[in-house]
């Protein structure tokens, strides 16, 4: 965190005023949002050497080809830290679901129009990106080669066919799974692929579109990253809007002079689209069925329904029986596949403490926030020398509180508006409600309502709650 601090300090000539933690995402980097008045920047911690010089090349080389990225400020990468500009907290997956608030729902031609423009941009990004590229320098591979592809493929295996009971002929799969990535293989791969090319890591700034996260992008053909922005499971475009899209960029390819036979263009296409969806089917299955992440169970059987689709109205001009017997029993999956399991879509409540030393805590969803609630009325066990140590959670904290504050009251009137929202958001179909408790130090009473009110809303209502302590995480970081 210090080291974050330096580098704000370094470039804007003053200290950060307040520094707030943001969410994670599949990765292992941390992000904070350091400032002092107007002037913000997204500071980065990443543990991984290689993954931050690929970052940092990527950045200055786009950057200077004039596409939209963040600019980066400044980076100590002995240190493993880098700041780079704030695109705000706007995403094109946070604006999807404000503008079409059941996956179900029509899709605005507002979204169509800004699908438009990203796929304007990602042709830019791919061949102007390519231009005098460095490909060397990508982690961890320099080219969507056989070997990445084989790992993506192994990862749908282990991670999603074996976790979820899928029946098959190991040395039969093998050999389908080479044979799949040499059909793959036939598709010209000299451009730039950003490799996560799906509307999280694509931020909406003042009607323009910006790029994130392609730390990972390497030498590659067109269509995959198309094929992540269309076939983005959660997104769920409908398959009409999907194919208008995909006549757009073909299109637009020839303004760039990259003519493509159309057949040619398509056939290779949804190839890619089968093996970015078991790409994303293996993620969903790490993170979900492994780790037990709620938000990535959800999105599994949107993924399901790509799949389900291609099977039924793509025809490859290869045949793999094994790893076809894999496709058709992962869409049969019943506990994945009963309609109610599709649209419930339960409401998701992120709960969080936190300490006002550092600010409130921003709103992942793009919904702008939610109840936040003051604990700085009640008796501080902080303030007294067997607690300051302590947290929210350990047992002598909790009697302090319940014996020596008003907490209970407290948490008595908390749970009666919390429990109102929580029902009219259900009964209207809302999808994600924010609570944040602050403390002086976000460690002892915020800490503890926080916990009490997850476990409230867990056992009244069918709900998602995601709890976060963002205090004791940093201090765990900076530990």
């Amino acid at each position: 965190m210090e080291l974050l601090k330096e580098l704000y300090l370094q470039h804007f000539g003053k200290e950060a005023e307040t520094v707030v933690p943001l969410p994670q995402s599949g990765s292992n980097r941390q992000y904070v949002r350091l400032a002092n008045g107007p002037n913000t920047a997204i500071g980065v911690l990443g543990n991984n050497d290689k993954e931050n010089n690929a970052f940092v090349y990527c950045s200055e080389h786009f950057k200077a080809q004039g596409l939209p990225v963040p600019e980066l400020y400044v980076s100590d990468l002995a240190n493993q830290v880098y700041l780079q500009e704030d695109l705000g907290d706007q995403s094109l997956y946070g604006l999807i679901h404000q503008l079409r608030p059941t996956p179900q729902g029509n899709f605005p031609k507002e979204l169509v129009a800004i699908y438009q423009k990203c796929i304007d941009k990602l042709i830019d990004l791919q061949v102007d990106g390519a231009s005098g590229f460095d490909f060397g320098q990508c982690y961890p591979r320099s080219a969507f080669d056989k070997q990445s592809m084989m790992w993506d493929l192994n990862y749908f295996k282990y991670y999603f066919a074996k976790l979820a009971n899928i029946e098959f002929d190991e040395q039969a799969l093998e050999d389908d799974f080479h044979r799949f990535a040499d059909y793959l293989l036939s598709i010209p791969t000299q451009y730039f692929m950003h490799r996560d090319f799906q509307s999280r890591n694509i931020m909406l700034k003042e009607e323009e579109v910006f790029f994130i996260d392609y730390q990972g992008g390497r030498k590659g053909p067109l269509q995959y990253d198309l094929a992540s922005l269309l076939f983005q499971a959660k997104a769920n475009i409908p398959y009409d809007i999907r194919a208008e899209l995909l006549n757009y960029y073909h299109e637009q390819l020839s303004h760039k002079g990259i003519e493509i036979e159309t057949q040619n263009f398509k056939d290779n296409y949804y190839g890619i689209v089968y093996i970015r969806t078991m790409q994303v089917l293996g993620a969903y299955g790490f993170r979900g069925l492994y780790e037990r992440k709620a938000h990535f169970i959800q999105s599994i059987p949107y993924a399901l329904n790509n799949l389900e689709w291609l099977l039924q109205n793509v025809q490859l001009s290869q045949q793999f029986s094994e790893l076809e017997k894999v496709w058709q029993q992962a869409i049969a999956l019943e506990q994945f596949r009963k309609p109610a399991f599709v649209e419930q879509d339960k409401l998701t409540v992120r709960i969080s403490s936190f300490s006002y030393r550092r600010g409130i805590p921003q709103d992942p969803s793009g919904n702008g926030g939610g109840f936040v609630f003051d604990c700085r009325n009640i008796h501080n066990p902080g303030r007294f020398a067997p607690y300051k140590k302590l947290t929210g959670r350990d047992e002598s904290v909790k009697k302090f509180l319940q014996e020596e504050s008003h907490i209970d009251v407290f948490l008595e009137a908390v749970f009666a508006l919390v429990d109102k929202a929580v029902q009219t958001y259900i009964d209207r179909g809302f999808k994600h409600l924010m609570v944040s408790f602050g403390c002086t130090g976000g460690q002892h009473r915020s800490v503890y309502s926080a916990d009490h009110l997850n476990a409230h809303l867990q056992n009244k209502f069918d709900i998602y709650t995601e709890l976060q302590h963002i205090e004791q995480e940093l201090k765990n970081w900076e530990n």
